[in-house]
């Protein structure tokens, strides 16, 4: 027992010391993530709309709990775009292996390019209007598809923009047949100036652009992402 006993190494007061602050740094990063968990309190106090065209603008007066600290923020002014939900969906043409987009001209690009867009399938959900329904009647407006409810399944839902606006995205998936185009001249509602064309382009070849960061818009870049890792 004695030989043992020489034999043993004693921990060093620097080990024990750094094994104990490890334990502090675990239980500190421990309840780091539970503070950082807790739901901070807030509220919006006032809202008042200071534009109400298609768009609507609301300047909101909020207040919340600090998220960097301690306190209270009070009287915080922001500007809030309200325009409603959306619906978008990513629809597989299975019998020819292609994604169905849509182009067409959005002003708001053409400053800083391209202009013109290529993106799924997507349109504002109306009032007492449910996100399937919604989509099913933008396909059939923009592309002439018909497509049953039954083959749609909701894959996401997601802000647009949150630091300015309140519209959410609900993402779609749906396979399609060619057969099921009922109106080859579909391309949007001319009284809403929509100008719309069907472009088919080839699943891998859609999944590669979005994978190198070649799609414009954010809506088509979650849904091809979504498509790579199916």
């Amino acid at each position: 027992m004695a030989k043992f006993l020489a034999k043993s190494k004693s921990v060093p007061a620097a080990a024990k010391s750094k094994s104990k602050s490890k334990s502090k740094s675990k239980s500190k990063s421990k309840s780091q993530f539970k503070a950082d968990a807790r739901k901070p309190r807030m509220s919006i106090d006032a809202r008042r709309r200071v534009f109400d065209g298609f768009l609507k603008i609301d300047e909101v007066s909020v207040s919340f709990d600090r998220l960097a600290g301690k306190g209270r923020m009070k009287g915080v002014k922001r500007l809030i775009m309200e325009r409603g939900d959306s619906a978008a969906v990513l629809l597989h043409e299975t019998d020819t292996d292609t994604v169905l987009l849509t182009r067409q001209v959005r002003p708001a690009t053409i400053a800083k390019g391209p202009g013109a867009i290529d993106e799924v399938v997507a349109g504002s959900i109306e009032k007492d209007e449910a996100a399937k329904d919604c989509i099913r009647r933008e396909i059939e407006e923009e592309i002439g598809y018909r497509v049953p409810g039954r083959s749609i399944r909701q894959i996401a839902t997601f802000y647009v923009s949150p630091g300015g606006t309140s519209e959410r995205i609900v993402l779609f998936y749906a396979q399609v047949k060619a057969s099921q185009r009922v109106d080859a001249r579909a391309a949007g509602v001319a009284s809403e100036d929509e100008d719309i064309m069907l472009v088919k382009v080839d699943r891998q070849r859609f999944i590669q652009r979005a994978l190198s960061g070649k799609v414009d818009d954010a809506k088509t870049l979650i849904a091809g992402l979504w498509l790579a890792r199916r």
